[in-house]
């Protein structure tokens, strides 16, 4: 489910939208995605937005349709300072999110059992602070498989 060559950490960003669209880079750089699939996301979050309420260490899941996918892959990203996002139901309130999960899935078969297992991560909160803390690609990944 996730790959070193797709995780990015202390990544910076001004905002959520710079973010997005470095990690759709990584996608689409790595084959993942069509060149549609940035501007698909971003606009996505704008009406739909991703991040999710939280106590603790915010995170986000941006995705789109799968027309803008060649084949399933998540970019995952720590950032080094938070970015705000739009809270997922609640798009008038805002999120505070240092980790993003950015989902590029070719079928929508497969999207529920991805986002159940990402749910699943996402409740862990002492894995949330080891990923923040976490100093490379590797650790982050070791961290995520030992933890689905």
């Amino acid at each position: 489910m996730f790959e070193t060559a797709l995780i990015k950490v202390n990544l910076e960003a001004r905002n959520a939208y710079e973010a997005i669209e470095v990690l759709s880079h990584v996608l689409y750089e790595k084959g993942y995605v069509k060149d549609s699939f940035i501007n698909a996301v971003i606009n996505r979050e704008k009406v739909y937005p991703t991040g999710l309420p939280s106590s603790g260490v915010g995170v986000a899941i941006p995705h789109t349709d799968r027309i803008h996918v060649k084949q399933s892959g998540i970019a995952v990203a720590t950032l080094k300072e938070s970015v705000s996002f739009f809270t997922m139901g609640t798009p008038n309130i805002q999120q505070e999110v240092r980790i993003i999960f950015l989902l590029a899935i070719d079928n929508p078969d497969k999207q529920i059992a991805i986002l159940k297992k990402l749910i699943s991560l996402i409740k862990k909160e002492d894995l949330l602070k080891e990923m923040i803390e976490s100093k490379s690609e590797t650790e982050i990944y070791q961290l995520l498989n030992s933890s689905t």
